[in-house]
């Protein structure tokens, strides 16, 4: 068993007959970067606050390093934290924001200067030390900000989705600054986040959150390759997976796009299927589709098309210049990997089958 920076039993939260975190449980390794993904709605913030101790829980155990905290105030959990914001004081000086934690907890001059020394290292901010927050541009007010929140020496960090906001080279930049920060200083990092993109670019391990529970948690390929759930294929992947509406008889499952057979793991009279962009094939099959938006991702498209009043979504590398040459026709023949095709139980939203091979 890996050694455990931070374990989450049982945790609930409600707001009058409002269930925001319903037994909500997780593990984060020591010396990972994981990730938390979950959309909008779901809990993120108030998990964050629970876990902080900026709010009461109602049941459950926070659990740093083998201690439970879940009573204890928010300055004696030994938990390091990077909010959503920056935040930062803009009458003291980068130096000065980053230690502020630190003078808080009473430091030591040596402890603040070795803090200082070690975060501004790792996020090459050395020489902007001196400065104020009104000299810095968004990317370095961001590095400062992660640097404050590193600056307590500690096994966990909390990270609050701190790139929200930032424009999409400063992300780039900063998400592989976090990489090499996490590598280096071999701790845990969990990471909260409502975009894919940085849970597939940050990730070793993955945790789905929605409606208040984690429905999934293991390395980023298992979450990404065989999600248990509904909400798992569709929280985790850009973009979004394709949810296709059928009917099941026996091993075969029948949609608009066809018949294929399918491996059921459970019994389920009622399912509905998903399907990741990369799973369909343009130019190939019987289904007739409808080209409409094409969605320049950089070094591939999103092509949005549509099928019997019903629309879907692939991605087509912009060096596949066959494909591309087919889709400057309106009408193309679309079909799909049958692997890439996974049934879901349609009340439960659990996975329950998968497909194996066209009929």
């Amino acid at each position: 068993m890996a050694d455990l920076a931070l374990k989450v039993t049982g945790l609930s939260k409600s707001y009058g007959n409002k269930v925001v975190l319903d037994n909500l449980s997780f593990t984060a390794a020591m010396n990972d970067f994981s990730v938390i993904c979950g959309k909008p709605g779901n809990g993120k913030s108030v998990l964050v606050r629970t876990i902080m101790g900026l709010e009461p829980v109602d049941a459950g155990q926070i659990i740093v390093r083998g201690q439970d905290v879940a009573k204890a105030s928010a300055g004696e959990r030994n938990i390091g934290y990077v909010p959503q914001s920056f935040a930062l004081y803009p009458h003291y000086s980068v130096q000065e924001n980053i230690e502020y934690p630190l003078v808080l907890a009473k430091a030591t001059d040596a402890t603040k200067k070795e803090a200082v020394e070690r975060v501004a290292e790792l996020l090459r901010i050395k020489d902007l030390l001196g400065k104020k927050p009104e000299q810095l541009s968004g990317g370095q007010k961001q590095r400062v900000a992660i640097a404050r929140g590193l600056a307590k020496a500690t096994d966990v960090y909390v990270l609050d989705d701190p790139l929200v906001g930032l424009d999409f080279k400063l992300r780039e930049r900063l998400i592989d600054d976090l990489r090499k920060t996490q590598e280096e200083l071999k701790v845990s990092f969990v990471y909260m986040t409502s975009d894919p993109l940085e849970a597939l670019s940050l990730a070793r391990t993955v945790m789905i959150l929605a409606q208040g529970k984690i429905v999934q948690q293991d390395s980023l390929d298992v979450v990404y390759d065989t999600p248990n759930s509904v909400a798992s294929m569709n929280s985790l992947g850009f973009p979004e997976a394709n949810i296709l509406p059928g009917e099941l008889s026996g091993t075969t499952f029948t949609s608009i796009l066809g018949s294929i057979k399918v491996k059921m793991d459970s019994a389920s009279s009622n399912v509905v299927a998903g399907i990741r962009p990369e799973g369909f094939v343009i130019g190939s099959g019987s289904t007739s589709a409808q080209v409409g938006l094409m969605e320049n991702l950089g070094s591939e498209f999103a092509v949005y098309f549509e099928v019997k009043d019903k629309n879907f979504v692939t991605v087509i590398s912009r060096t596949d210049n066959e494909s591309l040459a087919k889709l400057k026709s309106n009408t193309v023949s679309v079909s799909y990997k049958p692997e890439a095709l996974v049934l879901f139980d349609a009340t439960s939203g659990m996975r329950v089958g998968q497909g194996v091979s066209h009929v």
